[in-house]
C-alpha cells in the first residue's frame, strides 16, 4: 500500500502500538493451526479490553495442500484503523506452524525492528537463525517443541469465516501461543487460557518455549 510513498507521508500511516501476528502455515494441512494461534492471541486480547482483528489471508485462498499460506492477527488498545487491508504489511510477531517453512519463504518480510520469530521446533533458535537472509530487524528468535507437546488438529471447520465447532487451541497452535505470550507479552497467559480448549496446553508452550536475543546484525 505505503510501497512509493516517501517516508515523510509513510509516517501518516503508521498506527501507534499496533502489534500485527503473521502466522505461517502449509496450506490445508495446518490451516486449523495457523488461525487457532490468530484467533486465539486475538480473543486474548479481546477480553483484556484491546482492539481486535483476526482472518486469513485473502491473497492466499485458495490455497492448495502443502502451499505456503498464512493467518493473521492484529492487536491494538485503540481502534485499528487499517482494518480493511487484508495483509500484514509490517509484522511484529512472525510465527511458524512448522520449521521447514523458514526455507525457500521470506517470512521475515517487512518485519518491524524488536519483531519476534516464533517457531514449532525442538532445535535451538540459533540454528534456526541459520535459514535466516536478514535478520536487522530481529530482536528474538523462540522455538517451541509443539508438536512433541500436542497432536495436530487437522479440518477445515472454522475456514473462511464459518464457525469453528472444534473449538479454538486443541492442538500445536495453543502451545505456539502460550510461547508467543512469554516472549512478546503481547497477551497475558490467563487470558489465553481463557479461550483456548486445552489451557494446559498454552501453560506447556509458556514455559518450555526457548527465547534467545541477540540474532539482530
Amino acid at each position: 500500500m505505503s510501497a512509493n510513498l516517501l517516508p515523510e507521508e509513510q509516517e501518516l500511516f503508521v498506527e501507534k502500538d499496533l502489534v500485527q501476528v503473521t502466522v505461517w502455515c502449509r496450506g490445508v494441512l495446518h490451516n486449523k493451526e495457523a488461525r487457532d494461534v490468530a484467533v486465539a492471541l486475538a480473543e486474548a486480547a479481546g477480553r483484556e479490553g484491546k482492539y481486535i482483528q483476526a482472518w486469513e489471508n485473502y491473497v492466499d485462498l485458495p490455497d492448495r495442500v502443502h502451499v505456503p499460506v498464512r493467518a493473521y492477527a492484529r492487536i491494538s488498545p485503540n481502534p485499528i484503523e487499517s482494518k480493511y487491508i487484508y495483509e500484514n504489511e509490517s509484522p511484529d510477531i512472525v510465527v511458524l506452524i512448522t520449521e521447514d517453512l523458514i526455507k525457500g519463504n521470506d517470512v521475515l518480510k517487512g518485519l518491524k525492528p524488536g519483531g519476534t520469530l516464533v517457531v514449532n521446533s525442538k532445535r535451538d533458535p540459533a540454528y534456526i537463525a541459520k535459514f535466516l537472509t536478514d535478520t536487522s530487524n530481529l530482536k528474538a528468535i523462540v522455538c517451541v517443541d509443539a508438536a512433541g507437546a500436542a497432536e495436530a488438529q487437522a479440518t477445515l471447520s472454522g475456514a473462511e469465516g464459518a464457525t469453528d465447532a472444534t473449538g479454538i487451541g486443541g492442538g500445536w497452535a495453543a502451545v505456539l501461543a502460550g510461547a508467543v505470550a512469554k516472549a512478546t507479552g503481547v497477551v497475558e497467559l490467563d487470558s489465553l487460557k481463557q479461550v483456548t480448549i486445552k489451557p494446559d496446553l498454552v501453560e506447556i508452550g509458556y514455559q518450555q518455549a526457548v527465547v534467545k536475543e541477540g540474532f539482530n546484525s
